[in-house]
């Protein structure tokens, strides 16, 4: 079980990361494998690479300091369905059954194996939630558009390094180490580093009432992530 302290956008990280740039109902994001967007998965077509919307979930409003992203594997899809809550989506990727949850610290699911708890998100009390699910599998040296988020995003890496460029700097994420989070509103441009294939699972909790990420033309990165 992963259960370990997060970095906000400032700090240098120790988790790899992905981003992707949501455009309803699609997402723009990197231009190789997907066509420059993120994808519903039904349409994925044997793709290997590429960016994939797996699930959308409403959450509602969350408490300030409460709302922590949860993973946990299971067995099978049809367990993972028994054990899961109102604020939990039940996914297939990567190999892997995933119960995905927003919930208080400490939350267990019923069953299964719980891999990781990452937060405190910063949300805000009186904006409604809506939780988008991604799946990345980019190739060293792929990139993401520049853009920005209208909620939060955090990423859990499984395999790869990647570097991410914003306005305050870089910060580069590897595979197994801390969780990151990034808040909402500065841009970024994200660029899979490192020789390994970056594969990731990513939430972006997004204000329901707008999309969840968009082109950041205001900015232009400096190029600073490389190799």
């Amino acid at each position: 079980m992963m259960n370990q302290g997060h970095q906000y956008l400032s700090l240098l990280v120790g988790s790899a990361v992905f981003s992707c740039v949501s455009a309803a109902p699609t997402a723009l994001a990197q231009a190789d494998g997907t066509g420059g967007i993120c994808i519903p998965v039904a349409e994925r077509a044997g793709r290997e690479f590429g960016c994939f919307i797996v699930a959308t979930q409403g959450i509602g409003h969350l408490a300030p300091g409460r709302a922590f992203w949860h993973l946990s594997t299971l067995s099978t899809r049809s367990e993972a369905e028994l054990v899961r809550g109102a604020q939990s989506t039940v996914v297939e990727s990567l190999g892997r059954v995933w119960l995905l949850t927003i919930a208080d610290a400490g939350w267990r699911p019923a069953g299964g194996t719980h891999v990781a708890e990452i937060g405190p998100l910063p949300v805000t009390p009186d904006v409604a939630y809506t939780a988008q699910y991604m799946e990345a599998v980019f190739r060293p040296g792929m990139k993401s558009i520049v853009h920005r988020h209208s909620g939060p995003e955090a990423w859990y890496t499984l395999a790869g390094k990647t570097c991410l460029e914003t306005p305050e700097g870089t910060m580069v994420g590897t595979a197994g180490g801390r969780p990151v989070i990034v808040p909402p509103g500065p841009p970024m441009e994200l660029t899979a580093t490192g020789t390994d294939v970056r594969r990731a699972l990513v939430l972006i909790l997004h204000d329901s009432e707008q999309p969840a990420s968009s082109p950041a033309r205001d900015w232009s990165p400096k190029g600073l992530c490389k190799g």
